[in-house]
């Protein structure tokens, strides 16, 4: 099994080339997605953050308001590791049972967001950062989210800065370009992902 770390700050593109490698055969391991599978309604993860932040954090149908709590934590770097603290250790748990189920030729992807932030480039056989400029990242959460430039840049600015991301990197894909240069480029990440499996198999 190959283990790879794939990261980029918010806006790079890390989903759609998580989505690329998915089709080219990766097995995808989602943080994102398990964040929101462990903190969903009767999950031990949500009553512990109504918990530690209070009943405001619910939407009127009992599921959490993601846009509230993002708003409390992400002002406040005290609560986001609070937060934190609640949901990375059930991620983890999840992503490793995950990953045991893939299978010993596999290669797996773990589509980690914070994973400079959270020093966890040694875990991996290797990591792979979409990387895109400041400009680019804003330039896609205003057009393409939808956000506000303030909330944006409140957001870029809660994530590792793009020399602490590319310090951790083993490989690089630039995601600066329009998307039909993005795909050659991880056709060719896919083929060194490929031959380091067989090297390691």
């Amino acid at each position: 099994m190959l283990k790879v770390g794939l990261t980029g700050g918010i806006g790079a593109g890390k989903s759609e080339v998580s989505r690329l490698l998915a089709g080219y055969g990766a097995v995808v391991v989602d943080a994102d997605r398990i964040a929101r599978e462990v903190v969903e309604p009767g999950t031990p993860g949500l009553a512990a953050i109504v918990e530690a932040f209070g009943e405001s954090v619910l939407a009127p149908d009992g599921s959490l308001d993601r846009p509230k709590l993002g708003s409390v934590v992400f002002a406040d770097q005290d609560k986001l590791r609070t937060l934190n603290g609640i949901v990375h250790p059930l991620v983890g748990a999840r992503s490793a049972e995950l990953e045991a189920a893939a299978g010993p030729d596999a290669i797996v992807v773990h589509d980690v967001p914070l994973l400079t932030e959270n020093g966890l480039a040694p875990l991996y056989d290797l990591v792979v950062v979409v990387d895109a400029s400041p400009e680019t990242q804003l330039a896609r959460l205003t057009a393409l989210r939808g956000m506000a430039e303030e909330e944006a840049r409140a957001r870029m600015a809660a994530q590792a800065g793009r020399e602490q991301r590319l310090a951790v990197a083993t490989l690089v894909i630039d995601n600066d370009g329009p998307l039909e240069a993005l795909e050659p480029q991880v056709r060719k990440v896919w083929e060194d992902l490929t031959a380091r499996a067989g090297e390691k198999g």
